[in-house]
C-alpha cells in the first residue's frame, strides 16, 4: 500500500515515474512512465514481463546486458526472508518460463540497485537512453520509487518531451 498523498506525487513529477514492491509488481505509475513503456503499467510484474514477453525486449533492447544486474537486485531484496511464499511462488514460475532468469538465479549473484542507465525504443519517439533512479519509500516497506530521467539538451530529452506531448501531458521541460 502507498503512502497517503504517493499518487498525487507521481502525478505532478514531470519525468516517467513508478512504484514497485519487492516483487517488482508495478503499483502505481504517472501518465508519462505508462507512455514510454507497458512494462511500467500498474498491475504488471516487471520480472515476469522481462523474462517472458517477447514485447519487453523490443522496448527494452538492453534487456540482455541488465537482466543479471535485475535478478541479482531481487536476490539482495530477498536477504534472509527466505520463507516469504509470494517470493517462493514467483522465483518458481520464473525458473519455469525463463532459461535465462534461471541461469541468472543459480549463479547466487547479490547487489543493491539505485542507480543506472537503460535503453527504451519506444515506437513512436525511438531511442531514449534514459538515467534511472531508485528511492526507497519511507514509511512503506519494501517499495521503490524508479524514476527515468534525460540527460539535458540531448535527442533522450527531446524525445521524452514529444513522447509527454504525445501523450497529452506537456508538463515535461
Amino acid at each position: 500500500m502507498l503512502p497517503d498523498g504517493f499518487e498525487m506525487l507521481l502525478s505532478t513529477l514531470n519525468v516517467p515515474a513508478f512504484v514497485v514492491n519487492r516483487y517488482r509488481d508495478v503499483l502505481a505509475a504517472n501518465g508519462l512512465a505508462i507512455a514510454l513503456s507497458p512494462l511500467m503499467r500498474p498491475g504488471t510484474n516487471r520480472l515476469i514481463e522481462f523474462f517472458t514477453n517477447p514485447e519487453a525486449r523490443e522496448f527494452h533492447p538492453d534487456l540482455d546486458e541488465n537482466a543479471a544486474g535485475v535478478v541479482a537486485q531481487l536476490r539482495a531484496e530477498m536477504g534472509d526472508d527466505t520463507d516469504d511464499p509470494r517470493l517462493h511462488s514467483l522465483i518458481g514460475e520464473l525458473s519455469l518460463k525463463s532459461h535465462d532468469f534461471r541461469t541468472l538465479w543459480a549463479r547466487h549473484d547479490i547487489t543493491r540497485g539505485g542507480t543506472g542507465t537503460g535503453v527504451i525504443h519506444h515506437p513512436q519517439v525511438g531511442e531514449l537512453h534514459l538515467h534511472r533512479q531508485k528511492l526507497a519509500v519511507v514509511g512503506a516497506e519494501s517499495l521503490q520509487l524508479v524514476i527515468y530521467h534525460a540527460e539535458p539538451a540531448t535527442p533522450s530529452a527531446d524525445a521524452l518531451t514529444l513522447l509527454a506531448t504525445l501523450a497529452g501531458d506537456n508538463r515535461v521541460s
